[in-house]
């Protein structure tokens, strides 16, 4: 399917409206900001100096604050919620969450979902099991997260008129 595969959709979709090789970009992006992640740190408790504290960031490798990079995953999911997971019973599981290059406050991020592999329920008939695999972008086209997960989706079951 092209990348504007989301375009026609109502919120979410469900098991048949994915295929293998389906590829997702999903909008809009998001410039993260100091705020976003303040907020976070303080909401999660994360309290290490290279997130918040510019003087100690200075002194690290990166020579600035890095992004918490459990905001940049969670947000990722956000940004993909309305194209891959929006009728989702349960994200069963996520799997090879690869942090590849730092985020910086200011960098603006893109995501797009790739379908690796759906498969029918073997117990409920009802729902079917979709595999994707999501990439996050900065703003220069560097890949800064991958990762792999499994989202149970309800199926669009037709009712049977043929019988009444």
């Amino acid at each position: 399917m092209p990348s504007d595969a989301s375009k026609g959709y109502p919120f979410g979709r469900y098991f048949e409206d994915f295929a293998v090789g389906d590829v997702f970009s999903h909008s809009p992006s998001k410039t993260v900001t100091e705020s976003d992640n303040n907020l976070f740190c303080l909401l999660t408790r994360n309290l290490h100096p290279l997130h918040s504290d510019t003087e100690y960031a200075r002194s690290t490798q990166h020579g600035r604050n890095v992004v918490v990079g459990t905001y940049v995953f969670s947000l990722v999911v956000g940004m993909s919620v309305a194209d891959i997971s929006g009728k989702a019973i349960a994200n069963l599981a996520y799997h090879d969450i690869n942090h590849l290059k730092p985020v910086f406050m200011g960098d603006t991020l893109h995501a797009t979902t790739t379908v690796l592999e759906t498969r029918q329920s073997r117990t409920k008939p009802d729902r079917g099991i979709v595999r994707v695999k999501t990439e996050a972008f900065n703003q220069t086209g560097g890949l800064v997260l991958e990762f792999t997960r499994s989202v149970l989706l309800p199926r669009a079951l037709k009712e049977d008129k043929s019988h009444g």
